[in-house]
């Protein structure tokens, strides 16, 4: 007995455990359970804000966020009765299949049922739904009763497009998993917006919203509006699309930027898919890809030479056959034969590596350091800030540092042994043709809210210029003069002044040098501005690894950088004197330049407001609203003097003082004159000058 009572006593004692647990969950843990058990059937779940659009700055719209829908349906008797099932089911699959056409009626009709049999609160119909295709299901049979009535659940989603498609796509940006590049990655705080909640609860078919009624709705994301003008942009994207092709290129970028602001009006780059052999927008090549530039760079060199006077452009240099050694190494220039001694603005028209590394090499072989200091006072050692992440790495290396060796100073005059990526470049030859303020590159000019300016982003400049006004005039000459005789002259036009620089750079193929089995690759570039007597835009094209007989920048680049100033200047999307046109409404006559009181005299007659910079008896003008400012113009003795945007009268007064005899034809001011400035003067010679 006294083991039955033993064990009648346990059996007791567990009961009474068993209640006292009982009591203790329900009521002192009560709260904590049924909460759990909340969560465990309902949750919050977020709802993604519409992205805010992206436009142009002349209003297009490059990216933008489209409505897509998720369609699913109630299938339970709960919501439906059979009697108006069974009468709509087989309209409705007839209909779902004529829409979609992925399945035959009699295959939707047998999945509604199946869903219907096992009392399907959530049947995915169909993905990716389009908004037509969303107006057509609501008329549907069975889906016209609605929500609560006929079963039909839509769930919205967004879905990124760019009407333009590979048009400047890189920059503009995209998502790849959950990872934003471009201005879309740049600007996500302002694109995004904030999330809204939606209350959801599970059933055997998933997570179902509980009604409208339970979502907090979110906030839309704001606009932006570009510095990309998409005539611009369509110019240069299809000038080096074709350029590409015809010279079956690996890659290639081409950067159109507005000289007085820094904008960006264009920016393509595009590169062979290997996947389909096509170009797209696969890598900012002109932003991230810091590369040797060549010969464009030699800009660079020239001033650093000028601006510390040790020559000056009628200066002789001997380039002999076209050779010379420095150390263990021979430096080439292009072609079998040499110039012989020529000026150095010969030198540089003609792409001489030889006359200008040996003027380099002469000056500073024993003050290497301070060529260095001369560039790195042009900020070519700086990156640009840009609001784009990944921007290229510049290297302009110190003397004696890590990798100098006794030929660094020669071939870093010539574009090697520096890094600078395309965008750099053309921030400095923008600099040279903006009277030396270097201006930021800009790609956003404002965030908009509902049409509303919330922030606007301004032009900024460096706090001083990068060269003297001398030297700037000097190597802007010097780049007339590649255009007009040197190695660019098969892209001059009478229309209108180009100034730039060819560049041909030999790429180096990591351990196995410049030259590899596959024979040398060569990058082609071009950079420059226009029109030249009063830029309006800087632009530069790079093609890297042209194929075939033909891959020099001259040939391969300067033809797209025409191609490009062509058709901006056929749609008069520049007026010279007035460069950044959506800033400033002139509403004065431009008169480029002449006899500096008669343009006082005309002005204020006019009552514009005057910024008087110049005390020589020649003036240019630049006019923004109803401002008028004149800045100096000065003529080299002996030196053919510079008389494009003058009256006849001024024109012929300046350039018979300086000893040659005149004819012109036309009328109006002088858009082009035979002999380019900078010349040495033999008098009695005549000149030709045509009015516009």
């Amino acid at each position: 007995m006294w083991r039955i009572r033993l064990l009648y006593f346990f059996m007791a004692a567990f009961a009474l455990l068993i209640v006292a647990k009982v009591v203790y969950i329900q009521f002192v843990q009560g709260d904590h359970w049924r909460e759990r058990a909340r969560q465990a059937t309902l949750r919050y779940e977020n709802i993604d804000a519409a992205r805010g659009d992206i436009y142009s700055g002349d209003g297009r719209l490059l990216a933008t966020s489209l409505p897509v829908y998720e369609i699913r349906m109630d299938v339970s008797p709960k919501v439906t009765s059979d009697e108006l099932f069974y009468s709509g089911v087989d309209s409705l699959a007839l209909q779902l299949s004529r829409l979609f056409g992925d399945r035959n009626p009699a295959q939707y009709k047998n999945t509604l049922i199946r869903a219907r049999a096992n009392n399907e609160r959530y049947l995915l119909i169909k993905r990716h739904v389009s908004w037509q295709e969303l107006n057509a299901l609501k008329t549907f049979s069975l889906f016209r009763l609605g929500r609560f009535r006929g079963g039909l659940i839509v769930i919205e989603h967004s879905r990124r497009e760019m009407p333009y498609k590979t048009m400047a796509a890189r920059t503009i940006g995209y998502e790849r998993e959950g990872v934003y590049v471009g201005l879309e990655g740049a600007y996500r705080q302002y694109l995004e917006g904030v999330q809204g909640k939606r209350l959801v609860q599970r059933s055997s078919n998933g997570w179902i919203p509980i009604g409208d009624q339970n979502e907090i709705q979110p906030r839309n994301g704001m606009d932006l509006v570009t510095t990309l003008n998409i005539q611009i942009q369509d110019y240069t994207h299809q000038a080096l699309l074709r350029q590409l092709r015809r010279y079956n290129a690996s890659w290639g970028t081409a950067v159109v930027m507005e000289v007085s602001t820094g904008k960006i009006r264009a920016i393509s780059n595009l590169m062979r898919n290997p996947t389909n052999n096509r170009y797209d927008e696969l890598y900012n090549f002109a932003i991230g890809q810091s590369t040797e530039p060549g010969s464009t760079f030699k800009l660079a060199s020239m001033l650093v030479a000028l601006e510390d006077g040790v020559v000056k452009p009628d200066d002789l240099v001997d380039t002999g056959t076209g050779q010379i050694r420095y150390y263990d190494r021979i430096m080439h220039d292009a072609g079998e034969q040499g110039h012989g001694i020529i000026t150095m603005r010969e030198a540089f028209e003609l792409s001489s590596n030889v006359g200008i590394s040996r003027i380099v090499y002469e000056a500073y072989r024993d003050k290497p350091q301070r060529f260095v200091d001369r560039l790195k006072s042009f900020q070519l050692d700086r990156e640009l800030g840009l609001e784009i992440a990944g921007e290229g790495q510049p290297l302009i290396r110190d003397a004696g540092s890590n990798g100098w060796s006794n030929v660094s100073l020669p071939w870093m005059a010539i574009g090697y042994e520096v890094l600078l990526t395309p965008l750099q470049i053309l921030s400095f030859y923008n600099a040279v043709a903006n009277d030396g303020k270097k201006m930021r590159p800009m790609l956003v000019s404002e965030v908009r809210q509902s049409g509303r300016t919330v922030r606007k982003f301004h032009p900024q400049v460096g706090d001083r210029s990068i060269a003297s006004a001398s030297g700037l005039q000097q190597v802007r000459e010097l780049l007339i003069g590649v255009v007009e005789q040197g190695t660019a002259k098969n892209i001059y036009t009478p229309a209108y002044p180009i100034a730039g620089k060819t560049g041909t750079a030999q790429v180096a193929q990591t351990q196995a040098g410049y030259r590899s089995s596959t024979g040398v690759v060569y990058q082609s570039s071009f950079a420059g501005f226009f029109p030249a007597d009063n830029p309006a835009y800087s632009c530069i094209v790079v093609i890297h690894d042209p194929r075939g007989l033909v891959y020099t920048g001259g040939q391969v680049a300067a033809p797209v950088f025409r191609e490009i100033a062509d058709k901006i200047f056929a749609a008069q999307l520049f007026a010279p004197g007035a460069p950044d046109t959506e800033s400033y409404t002139a509403s004065l006559p431009l008169l480029r330049s002449g006899y500096l009181d008669d343009l006082r005299t005309i002005y204020r007659f006019l009552d514009a407001r005057l910024v008087d910079q110049a005390e020589t008896p020649f003036a240019n003008t630049r006019l923004r609203g109803d401002t008028v400012t004149f800045t100096e113009r000065g003529f080299i003795g002996n030196l053919v003097p510079e008389v494009v945007g003058m009256g006849l009268r001024d024109a012929i007064y300046v350039l018979e003082n300086a000893g040659l005899r005149v004819r012109f034809t036309g009328r109006g001011s002088v858009r082009r004159q035979s002999m380019p400035p900078g010349r040495r003067v033999r008098p009695g010679s005549v000149i030709l000058i045509e009015l516009s």
